[in-house]
């Protein structure tokens, strides 16, 4: 479906040829140069996704996807060169959907932006407190798992980065943006290497090769899009 897209990227000649192939998908896209220009835009004209350059002047593309996250839930693609990992694990952190490094292929980009869209579209749910993946049940209402239709029983850490990942389908989450959420149940990071291992073993029908924990690589782990269960995954 045509999309709304704004485009914050800060080199004009990149910024054009975007636009150019954005617009030949049927999307309407508005390009700005900046961070400030992007956050008002986002903010009074809701566009249905924003592309953003990580390192923009005035405001950098982590405080505008920062910002932007405290109010709207309009969904993000990072543009980051490849030396910027830091960069990269924080934009994810602050709840940027998806992420390409430069140099990319537009034709990438533009299945990249496909791929957030539609991620997007199913966001809404009748039940916002259970949600359903495959096989995969999670009933946050009344604190339940199913696999394969058997109650699965967690720990509260393991429901928590459960809960968070199926919430959004499809979407990478870093390992120190799930250890936020899980709180007080960890020491360290890598904490959450253990939880992912032992949830894979209870709700996986084969936990070496998993269907719904998968590993992102450099980044952390995201839950299988419906279109992804059995295809395998990362240990």
């Amino acid at each position: 479906m045509p999309a709304r897209i704004l485009v914050a990227e800060d080199d004009r000649k990149q910024a054009e040829l975007i636009r150019r192939y954005l617009e030949r998908e049927g999307h309407e896209a508005t390009v700005v140069h900046d961070g400030r220009a992007a956050l008002d835009h986002a903010r009074h004209r809701a566009p249905d996704l924003l592309l953003r350059d990580v390192l923009l002047p005035g405001v950098d593309g982590l405080d505008v996807c920062r910002s932007l996250r405290s109010d709207r839930d309009i969904p993000i693609i990072m543009l980051t060169a490849r030396a910027a990992e830091d960069d990269l694990l924080l934009g994810l952190a602050l709840g940027a959907d998806d992420y390409l490094t430069k140099p990319y292929r537009p034709r990438e980009l533009v299945a990249r932006v496909a791929a957030v869209l539609r991620r997007a579209a199913r966001a809404p749910r009748a039940d916002p407190e259970r949600y359903r993946v495959g096989d995969l049940v999670v009933d946050l209402a009344r604190h339940e798992v199913h696999a394969g239709g058997r109650p699965v029983a967690t720990t509260p850490a393991e429901f928590t980065i459960l809960a968070c990942l199926a919430a959004s389908p499809g979407r990478a989450f870093t390992r120190q943006s799930l250890l936020e959420r899980v709180g007080g149940f960890d020491v360290t990071s890598r904490t959450i290497d253990m939880h992912v291992m032992n949830l894979r073993r209870k709700v996986e029908p084969v936990p070496t090769r998993p269907r719904y924990l998968l590993t992102v690589y450099g980044v952390g782990y995201k839950l299988a899009e419906p279109r992804e269960e059995g295809t395998g995954g990362a240990p």
